[in-house]
């Protein structure tokens, strides 16, 4: 059969290509009505779909009823793939089950607890050891569900208390505001850990050509010398200055670095009339 022209058969499956699955049914269906005999393998084959589908498409259209509404759901209740819980009904205790030999907690706190596995050890183990075959993203859901995030240590327990502490975080504010108001010098400042020197690992990425090989210990003895960064950052003009040492004197190491900066750099910007 031959019903219409090539370019009407090409402008037809273009068009059904932009269909929901249940456009492309009903279009091919009502396609197929017009031929009569002959027309389902035919509309089938110029638009690249089964015979089903069009026999389906022909089901859905005599269910219809006179005056159908508007229904913008695609599939029937029911229709596309099941949920992974839905497939695997205990897969929350075969989960758990999973965790209970990686698990470990705070014994002053019930609530934290971690596990050592990852997302994929996890999923790993589920089909080892209960046979059921989970995506990661699956195994991510199952523990946000259980309240495991991904987190890292925070440096928030006070190792000692100091007297007077706030009052005296209050008097440096004020003190703050008092020298932005008048334009004088405001900086903070800080030394950072010793970093040695050498071809150690350093976290971070590069855009290079070939990979980057590094030593697989970071062993002192293996270092070429020892640096000690120090920043000084100006509140009043919003720029930061790094000093680079290597004294084991703290103290004066920063009464130097704070000296270098102030005749380098602080006594050109800091100007009074």
């Amino acid at each position: 059969m031959q019903a219409y022209r090539p370019e009407i058969e090409r402008a037809m499956k273009k068009y059904y290509a932009t269909l929901s699955e249940k456009d492309q049914r009903r279009y091919a269906a009502v396609e197929a009505l017009k031929l009569g005999l002959g027309g389902q393998v035919y509309i089938a084959r110029i638009l690249g779909c089964s015979e089903k589908t069009v026999h389906n498409g022909l089901a859905e259209l005599a269910e219809l009823p006179d005056e159908p509404e508007y229904d913008a759901a695609i599939r029937k209740p029911g229709g596309g793939r099941k949920s992974y819980d839905a497939i695997h009904l205990n897969i929350e205790t075969q989960f758990l089950n999973v965790l209970k030999e990686h698990t470990a907690g705070d014994p002053m706190d019930e609530k934290i607890v971690w596990t050592d596995l990852t997302p994929q050890e996890i999923a790993r183990k589920l089909e080892q050891e209960h046979q059921v075959k989970v995506s990661k993203s699956v195994v991510n859901k199952l523990l946000k569900k259980h309240n495991y995030r991904r987190r890292k240590a925070q440096k928030k327990k006070t190792m000692k208390s100091v007297a007077y502490r706030n009052e005296q975080f209050i008097n440096i504010k004020a003190r703050v505001a008092e020298f932005r108001a008048t334009g004088n010098p405001i900086i903070s400042f800080d030394t950072k850990k010793k970093e040695n020197l050498g071809n150690f690992y350093r976290a971070g990425h590069l855009y290079t050509k070939a990979a980057l090989q590094a030593y697989d210990h970071d062993f002192n003895s293996f270092a070429e010398g020892v640096i000690i960064p120090h920043g000084i950052y100006d509140l009043q003009h919003n720029i930061g200055y790094i000093h680079i040492g290597i004294s084991k004197d703290t103290s004066q190491f920063a009464c130097d670095c704070l000296r270098s900066w102030w005749l380098q750099h602080g006594r050109f910007v800091n100007l009074h009339p």
